[in-house]
């Protein structure tokens, strides 16, 4: 096993860190979580200090975070659509609680692109796209992420190190569960996990997938570094600038990959 690259750190030092899907949730900001303007008519409101909400003002779109610790999870965030208001929700996006907090503020910004993107014309994409599924898989291809398709109408991505991972249904007739799935952590036990159901815009998976392979370092405390994942990650720390931060994988050889 490879030396804890922390050990020598107090663990209130604040560092910098890649990949992010390995680096733990961080603190939950809902700033940081929900990057929505204040003056585009959405209400936000934290019932308490562990649940909070966020409404569009056209009422289809709401997102919120509960927070049960007791849980594997410790809580959820979950992203609604609905075709029209009050009715059934007609898509829906889970997160662990556990989830990198820059992967949700990530895809709540694509919700919130797409939400304007709609406004400034006469499409519907929130609810109507037809983005094809290669624009979120194909950037993990080009960082050195793992492919595997099986027969049963799933396709596997695996990040370099087997860490993280995304999942695909791109065969989706008689299936009911998450069209796509994200991880971090060992796919057994994972440390937090994504759900995308059917129907819900790729635009908001292709910003998941962006932020898992991005180069841009997160900000951790090192006591909020999960143990499991640290002699996988890459440190650049305020204190040591000298110390480059990982580069991204190659790119993979033509050709499919296990």
């Amino acid at each position: 096993m490879l030396l804890d690259p922390f050990h020598s750190l107090d663990p209130a030092q604040g560092v910098k860190v890649l990949p992010r899907y390995l680096a733990g949730p961080g603190p939950v900001d809902l700033r940081t979580a929900w990057p929505i303007p204040g003056d585009q008519g959405w209400r936000q409101h934290q019932l308490e200090e562990d649940t909070a909400y966020a409404v569009s003002p056209c009422l289809r779109l709401w997102t919120r975070f509960v927070s049960e610790p007791e849980t594997r999870g410790q809580g959820t965030w979950t992203i609604g659509g609905n075709r029209a208001p009050f009715e059934p929700t007609t898509w829906q996006v889970t997160f662990d609680a556990t989830t990198p907090v820059e992967l949700l503020g990530a895809v709540h910004a694509a919700l919130f692109d797409l939400y304007m993107e709609d406004l400034r014309s006469d499409q519907d994409r929130l609810f109507d796209d037809t983005t094809a599924p290669q624009e979120a898989y194909v950037p993990l291809l080009a960082r050195g992420w793992s492919h595997d398709v099986q027969t049963d109408g799933m396709q596997t991505f695996l990040a370099p190190e087997r860490l993280g991972g995304v999942r695909h249904c791109y065969d989706t007739r008689g299936f009911d569960g998450p069209i796509w799935r994200a991880w971090g952590g060992y796919p057994s036990e994972p440390h937090w996990r994504a759900r995308f159901s059917l129907g819900a815009p790729t635009p908001l998976v292709a910003a998941l997938t962006a932020s898992l392979i991005s180069t841009e370092p997160v900000h951790r405390t090192v006591k909020d570094i999960p143990l499991h994942t640290r002699d996988h990650l890459h440190v650049a720390t305020a204190a040591a600038p000298q110390r480059p931060v990982a580069q991204p994988p190659p790119s993979p050889k033509p050709g499919r990959t296990r």
